[in-house]
């Protein structure tokens, strides 16, 4: 039986470039972010033996979202040097691997994840998301599993639909409502001043969705009901802004490419550049070139 696990890059890079501790080879390139994404890879091939695998990454600042919100992810500090270098490192290890990758200008990784995630419901396939980024609970399904990295990216925390009910009595499809009302900080989405999760989750249990909050809006007690009275074009378009687009043209109609496992030689040449000693003893991957074989 078919097994998909699609790896938000972005989110993974960032969340291992701060979790470990500064790391570079002796020629002095930084390998932090990659050490980390690459453990974190290495469990997942273990634990979860899958028979297809991509990571998604964003293929630039500028999305399609930036249209009707310039201020869109305004405010982000800029990529630290030392974590630019590690993304074109990663991509050349993640074809040592025999991994897939994909990225599409104007799209983020979200978006590529979120139409592969509807292929998967379609094609009924059991799929694991693996992110730091709670948008994601807005794909999850039957078939769809998001592995929400914490520590670092040491230890995930699954959801499914379930378990997405029994933490804040919502569906996936809610997490979107969530996002439009409270706004989210890291991405500069403004949602509604003043209104936190707590109260948001709330309005949602009370009205289900932003435009019903909004349609309800003088039924809402003192400031909050002039917040949301003055701020209800802003939750309209949070809401928009946190829909993950699912219609990505993907050049793969079919969904994820498979994986074949890597080649022993490949991986142990890329291993030694990086001088990543301890997972080429983990892999027990020669030390010099030899022989190419399938894991």
């Amino acid at each position: 039986m078919d097994k998909w696990i699609l790896i938000d890059g972005n989110s993974i890079v960032f969340r291992a470039f701060y979790a470990m501790p500064p790391l570079t080879n002796s020629a002095g390139l930084n390998t932090n972010a990659v050490y980390g994404f690459t453990t974190m890879l290495l469990r997942l091939l273990e634990e979860e033996k899958p028979t297809h695998m991509l990571v998604a990454f964003d293929a630039g600042k500028v999305t399609f979202r930036h249209e009707g919100y310039e201020e869109y992810k305004g405010g982000r500090a800029k990529t630290p040097p030392e974590l630019s270098e590690q993304f074109p490192v990663l991509k050349d290890l993640l074809r040592s691997f025999g991994i897939a990758q994909f990225e599409l200008p104007g799209y983020e990784a979200d978006d590529i994840i979120g139409t592969l995630t509807r292929m998967a419901d379609e094609q009924k396939v059991e799929t694991l998301i693996v992110s730091g980024d709670k948008d994601m609970l807005q794909l999850a399904s039957d078939y769809v599993t998001i592995a929400l990295t914490r520590k670092g990216v040491s230890e995930v925390e699954r959801y499914n639909p379930q378990e997405i009910k029994d933490k804040y009595g919502l569906t996936p499809l809610q997490i979107i409502d969530l996002k439009g009302l409270m706004g989210d900080a890291s991405d500069n989405i403004p949602g509604i001043p003043g209104v936190g999760e707590k109260t948001a989750l709330k309005m949602l249990h009370e009205y289900g969705t932003v435009e019903e909050v909004l349609a309800h809006a003088g039924e809402l007690k003192g400031k909050m009901k002039e917040k949301v009275a003055a701020h209800q074009e802003d939750a309209r378009m949070s809401k928009k802004l946190a829909t993950i687009f699912r219609e990505v043209p993907l050049d793969n109609a079919e969904g994820v490419e498979a994986y074949n496992g890597y080649d022993k030689a490949q991986l142990a040449d890329a291993f030694r550049k990086l001088e990543f000693r301890s997972l080429m003893e983990r892999l027990d991957l020669p030390e010099l070139g030899a022989d190419s074989a399938v894991a």
